[in-house]
């Protein structure tokens, strides 16, 4: 049973039942019916993700990972990091005031940066930790290329890996540009040489991000998640 039910997200959030009904397809289909778990955003605001905030493309993202999490996590909310050279901002995004939330947290942000994944990262770690919460993490993390720090964006990873944090990095832009390697080279980092669990995943939704359905979204978003929580349960990660 989804944590938030139909006639909540109906009353809550009526723009978003549709993303609702779609997400619960894609759960059950991955067998994630009934599962709990806490939802991340963490969005790219590096100078090169202008034309995305421009035409919707986060804002867009942003309403289909609310119409997600509604079915793991029964607060209603989803904690966003907007990132560029460091945290821009850390914020959240609600069922009940979604509408236009992007643009009103971006009016209220500076200069858009470079792209640096660690520290997002961080923050994400630390209100994991804070929110002292036992149900595991889904985090997905929205960029237009790979980070400057390479190395640091690594090592977080593998550190992480020892959480009950799952990180599904997603790539808007064109799939074939060279900014993307790093990232499907984080995706393939061996197990348990470098990370105790594989937690990470990686796919692109191309240059016009919003033209992906709803159903291939939300297949992609939680397609390695439950492998990955079989292989955290196993490892003592995830609790039960």
């Amino acid at each position: 049973m989804a944590a938030i039910s139909l006639s909540k997200v109906e009353e809550t959030a009526p723009a978003l039942v549709s993303l609702y009904k779609t997400a619960g397809v894609s759960l059950r289909k991955h067998g994630l019916d009934g599962a709990r778990a806490a939802v991340y955003l963490v969005v790219d605001y590096s100078g090169s993700m202008k034309p995305y905030y421009k035409d919707g493309s986060v804002q867009a993202l942003a309403d289909r990972v609310l119409g997600l999490s509604a079915h793991f996590d029964d607060d209603g909310t989803v904690p966003v990091v907007f990132f560029s050279t460091d945290v821009d901002a850390q914020t959240e995004i609600a069922l009940a005031d979604h509408r236009g939330r992007i643009e009103r947290i971006v009016a209220g942000l500076g200069h858009m940066g470079k792209t640096s994944y660690h520290l997002a990262m961080d923050a994400v770690i630390d209100h994991y930790l804070d929110s002292g919460s036992t149900d595991p993490a889904l985090v997905v993390f929205q960029t237009d290329g790979g980070p400057i720090n390479k190395l640091a964006a690594e090592r977080y990873l593998c550190k992480a890996a020892r959480l009950p944090l799952f990180w599904q990095f997603i790539g808007f832009g064109d799939p074939e540009s060279k900014q993307f390697d790093y990232l499907r080279k984080l995706d393939d980092l061996s197990v348990p040489d470098k990370r105790v669990v594989d937690n990470a995943g990686f796919f692109h939704v191309g240059a016009e991000p919003r033209k992906v359905s709803d159903a291939e979204l939300y297949d992609r978003l939680v397609g390695e998640f439950p492998k990955w929580l079989v292989a955290a349960r196993a490892q003592g990660i995830v609790r039960g």
